[in-house]
């Protein structure tokens, strides 16, 4: 069964959670998919991904469909696929139960710095649980 996490951001700091966490579970050897909601944010984040911490290397590719992916270790991607086999997803942007459940662990967020953002986090935590799922709070 898939583990969704969420975790709470007081600040509008999603990219650098997100390359903090690829780098976490990178390092403990686990393939990541990093989902983003569009090209832009795919090109913004791979970018920011090979300079967002000094001395940090998280070896990724963004999949804009003109690389091989299957052999990377964390993967950005801009539609609901999973071409490097990952067990980890990391949701820059929300994706369907369906995809989630190919996963062993799922992380989502909880955008406490913004009203409306944390109303559709609640949201979403409400739709896991009516789907079977049983999310926590990190």
């Amino acid at each position: 069964m898939t583990t969704i996490e969420f975790i709470k951001l007081n600040r509008p700091e999603r990219a650098a959670v997100l390359c903090e966490l690829a780098e976490e579970f990178y390092l403990s050897g686990q393939r990541v998919i990093v989902m983003v909601k569009d090209d832009n944010q795919g090109v913004t984040l791979d970018r920011f991904m090979w300079t967002w911490k000094q001395g940090a290397f998280v070896p990724h590719v963004y999949d804009n469909g003109s690389v091989d992916c299957h052999d990377e270790s964390v993967v950005i991607v801009a539609g609901e696929e999973n071409p490097n086999g990952a067990e980890v997803l990391l949701m820059g942007a929300p994706c369907s139960n369906e995809f989630i459940r190919l996963f062993r662990h799922a992380i989502d967020f909880a955008e406490a710095f913004d009203e409306d953002r944390l109303e559709m986090s609640r949201e979403r935590f409400k739709g896991y649980r009516e789907n079977g799922f049983a999310p926590v709070m990190r």
